[in-house]
């Protein structure tokens, strides 16, 4: 899994009943501000400079298009960055795992999960569109689905493990 679609940390807290497990899941981005304004930049350029020649031949109402269109291009790039902003955080602890998803508008919902009880399901091997299913007593729940296939499978494999090591016994016989 990428740095950029998910932040973990395996080790158990300090103190009991503390998350043994942590995920962020955050969509990945490309395109960095930096490279943005680059962007954004080149298509003006560009842009203004047919947009001039144009002009120049006596087609004037086609500059009032090419300025339209960098408009569009910069909203279309300001909601894909808007978007950006949601995430879904996982925490597993030996009671529950939480699950929060946060919308790109800040709207939360929180769902949890008996780990005893608990199936992580994902096609193995993961199809693009494979989606990463939590269920457990009649409900289900798909996360991660801005993830890549490789991703959600990894995240999975992962969820797996720590479950299963939350159901060992404390004391084998």
């Amino acid at each position: 899994m990428s740095d950029e679609a998910v932040q973990r940390s395996g080790e158990p807290a300090a103190g009991p009943g503390g998350p043994v497990f942590e995920a962020l899941l955050t969509p990945h981005r490309s395109l960095s501000p930096r490279g943005f304004v680059f962007l954004m930049s080149g298509i003006a350029g560009v842009a203004f400079a047919a947009g001039l020649a144009f002009f120049l031949l006596g087609a004037w109402p086609v500059v009032g298009f090419m300025g339209l269109e960098v408009l569009l291009v910069y909203g279309a790039f300001r909601i894909n960055y808007r978007r950006a902003n949601a995430f879904e955080r996982l925490e597993l602890t030996p009671e529950r795992l939480t699950v929060r998803k946060v919308n790109h508008y800040g709207e939360e919902t929180s769902f949890g999960f008996q780990p005893a009880w608990l199936k992580v399901e994902i096609a193995d091997p993961p199809e693009p569109d494979s989606p990463l299913c939590l269920r457990s007593h009649g409900r289900s729940l798909t996360i991660g689905g801005f993830l890549s296939a490789e991703e959600r499978l990894a995240l999975a494999n992962t969820l797996r493990r720590e479950l299963a090591k939350l159901r060992e016994p404390m004391f084998p016989a």
